[in-house]
């Protein structure tokens, strides 16, 4: 597994908060503290500053701690380790030096951040680490490139047993061990597979005991986790010979999904990606029915930046991994979706999911 080194990413983060005359930040998103220092605990707070770096946690992750920071490059974090809360909270006031730093609003409770504003000024700067981790670099594209392999090899080898009176959780339960057989970690997300007239007409529709019928859509959304990085990949299926409505949403779908992969490129806003989708059901005249956004980045965490949405004036840069996943839904007809997970490059893109997609058929049981 291709190791991911956090050199030089705290140095591009002080120079973000240089622009806003800060030299300090305080870091509690555990996905964010992962990406600066590679430490995967559950509890601790890091400490981004021009005097030095600090990882405060706790004695359950102090040999933790040093391991990881050690295998990721962070050799210059030092860790402090804290026993109690009023201690932690001590050990953090201190690495601050008691002045005015940055800090993530949107996670710290009201609470915290009430007992941290009583003794130094903290200046919320939400959003600055995750537009640093929008470019990913090579090493991440390869986990993420890993995990989208293993979940297309896991659909491949189980799509070929959805059948009448095989079950939603039947499927989740056998694709989700067949990535960890496959060498995940384990889901990225709660695996989707809904089915039939109501179930697949959900979006985020979470396996029931329902059994396939003949004549159901059946739309499976799923992602593996390797090395702390996400998939996401989505495909649609119909148990039997597809009717003419299904065959046409099809179609469209798989329409609409192209003319959106082939709008991202690198300096393309977001919501250019979105139209490109939306235009196709539009003239259609099925515009109604694709009831969300067309796609997300994906990296530590399943949804982060870019999100591509009708309003967004966000550019893609070279290094976004995003989805593009456009989608019919209608209750009394049921569902599809279709979603692959491309990595944005100089050239243009390149598709990291590698599962069929051309067609709603179930392939065949495998005779060997």
């Amino acid at each position: 597994m291709t190791a991911v080194g956090v050199g030089g990413r705290a140095e591009r983060l002080l120079n973000v908060l240089g622009e806003r005359d800060l030299d300090q930040m305080m870091v509690s998103d555990r996905s964010n503290i992962r990406w600066l220092s590679g430490f995967t605990g559950s509890a601790g707070v890091l400490i981004i500053s021009a005097r030095g770096h600090v990882l405060v946690t706790d004695g359950r992750y102090t040999e933790q701690a040093r391991d990881q920071l050690d295998a990721a490059g962070a050799t210059d974090v030092e860790v402090v380790s804290a026993r109690t809360l009023s201690d932690q909270h001590s050990a953090i006031i201190a690495a601050t030096g008691g002045t005015t730093i940055g800090a993530e609003a949107s996670v710290v409770s009201h609470g915290t951040w009430s007992s941290f504003a009583a003794q130094i000024d903290l200046v919320g700067v939400d959003g600055v680490i995750s537009d640093l981790r929008r470019s990913k670099d090579d090493a991440e594209v390869e986990l993420i490139a890993q995990a989208a392999d293993i979940a297309s090899q896991a659909l491949a080898d189980v799509a070929p047993i959805i059948a009448v009176g095989v079950s939603e959780r039947e499927i989740r339960d056998e694709l989700e061990y067949r990535m960890r057989k496959l060498g995940a970690d384990g889901p990225s997300y709660e695996t989707i597979v809904a089915s039939g007239p109501t179930n697949a007409a959900l979006p985020h529709a979470r396996p029931t005991t329902r059994q396939f019928v003949e004549g159901d859509t059946v739309v499976i959304d799923v992602g593996a986790l390797v090395g702390g990085y996400h998939s996401d990949m989505t495909r649609t299926f119909v148990v039997g010979e597809p009717t003419d409505e299904q065959q046409r949403w099809y179609e469209l779908v798989l329409e609409s999904q192209m003319a959106g992969l082939e709008a991202v490129a690198a300096g393309v806003r977001v919501s250019d990606v979105d139209r490109a989708c939306r235009s196709v059901f539009e003239s259609a005249g099925l515009s109604d029915l694709f009831v969300h956004g067309t796609g997300h980045g994906v990296g530590l965490d399943i949804h982060e930046e870019p999100f591509l949405g009708a309003s967004g004036q966000t550019e893609l840069v070279v290094g976004d991994v995003v989805t593009v996943e456009p989608g019919l839904y209608r209750v009394g007809t049921g569902g599809i979706r279709i979603e692959d997970l491309v990595v944005v490059t100089s050239e243009g893109h390149r598709n990291l999911t590698t599962h069929p997609k051309d067609s709603p058929c179930l392939p065949s049981r495998r005779t060997t």
